[in-house]
C-alpha cells in the first residue's frame, strides 16, 4: 500500500528533514514506485507538486528536498498502484477548490465497491478509489455546510462521513484546507509532536540527523503524521484504528 507524510504547524515550517528520509521509500527502502506528490499551503496559495516516476530517484523530488518551503500545513503521498494506471492524473495528492479555499487529500489503501454518485461539481479526473472518495467527501461536507465552518465543525462533519468510505476497505488518509490537519486510519498511521524542549532526531530510512533545537524557537509546535515512524529516536504515537484526528497550530485537539 501507499505511503503518507503530513505536517502541521503554528508557524510557517520546512518539511526539508522528513521529507528527505520519506522520498526514499518511494523505491529505495520500500517498494513504492507507481508515483509521488506532495502539496505546501501557503496562505490562501498552495503549491502541488506531482510525478509518475519514483520518488527517490524523481528530479521533481530531488527539488524538493533542496528547497525549504515554509508552511504551516503541508500533505505527501508516495504510491502504490492499486486502482488506476501508473499515470500523472491518478498520482497524489488529490486537489479540490470548496467554500473559496484549496482542499488536499491523499489515501492510502483499497476501497472496494466504492461508486457513489458524483454531480458536477466535484467529479474524478483519474480512475483511482481515492480520487472517487475526495470526491466524494467534498461534496457531501458541500451539502452540509453553506460556507466554510469552524474547525470543530468539520471535524464532527468529517466524523459522521468517513465511516460511510471507511466500510468498503482500507481508508488511511489525511486532509487539509489549510487551517488544519485531518486524519484516520483503518490500519496504519503514527504521529509526533514536536515542541519544546526540541531535541535531536535521526531518520530511519536515510543516515541523516537534526538537532531541532537549532532551528526553532520555544514557542513552535509542530505535529507530524506518517505511516511508519520516520525517526528512531522520538516518542511516536500509533493512530486507534477507526478514529478521526485533527491537528491545529501543531497539536492534537482535544489530546
Amino acid at each position: 500500500m501507499c505511503q503518507l507524510l503530513g505536517m502541521n504547524a503554528n508557524t510557517p515550517t520546512d518539511i526539508t528533514f522528513s521529507f528527505s528520509g520519506f522520498a526514499q521509500r518511494g523505491g529505495l527502502t520500500d517498494h513504492h514506485g507507481d508515483g509521488w506528490g506532495i502539496a505546501f499551503f501557503e496562505g490562501q496559495g498552495l503549491r502541488h507538486f506531482v510525478d509518475h516516476q519514483s520518488a527517490s530517484s524523481s528530479p521533481v523530488a530531488e527539488l524538493i528536498r533542496r528547497y525549504p518551503i515554509k508552511s504551516q500545513n503541508v500533505i505527501a503521498h508516495i504510491r502504490k498502484a492499486t486502482q488506476g494506471d501508473v499515470k500523472l492524473e491518478n498520482c497524489h495528492p488529490f486537489v479540490r477548490e470548496l467554500w473559496g479555499r484549496y482542499w488536499v487529500f491523499a489515501h492510502n489503501g483499497n476501497l472496494v465497491d466504492f461508486a457513489p454518485r458524483l454531480h458536477g461539481n466535484f467529479k474524478p479526473v483519474g480512475q483511482t478509489d481515492s480520487e472517487r472518495a475526495f470526491c466524494w467527501l467534498m461534496q457531501e461536507l458541500a451539502k452540509s455546510h453553506a460556507s466554510v465552518p469552524s474547525v470543530q465543525e468539520l471535524s464532527f462533519t468529517l466524523r459522521e462521513l468517513v465511516p460511510q468510505i471507511a466500510r468498503h476497505g482500507t481508508f488511511n488518509f489525511l486532509l487539509s484546507n489549510g487551517q488544519a490537519l485531518w486524519a484516520h486510519a483503518s490500519t496504519q498511521l503514527h504521529h509526533v509532536l514536536r515542541k519544546h524542549p526540541f531535541t535531536q532526531a535521526t531518520l530511519s530510512d536515510e543516515d541523516l540527523s537534526v538537532n531541532f533545537a537549532d532551528h526553532t524557537r520555544a514557542s513552535d509546535r509542530v505535529a507530524v503524521v506518517v505511516t511508519a515512524p520516520l525517526t528512531t529516536d522520538e516518542a511516536w504515537v500509533a493512530f486507534e484504528p477507526g478514529r478521526l484526528y485533527t491537528f491545529e497550530g501543531g497539536d492534537l485537539l482535544g489530546a
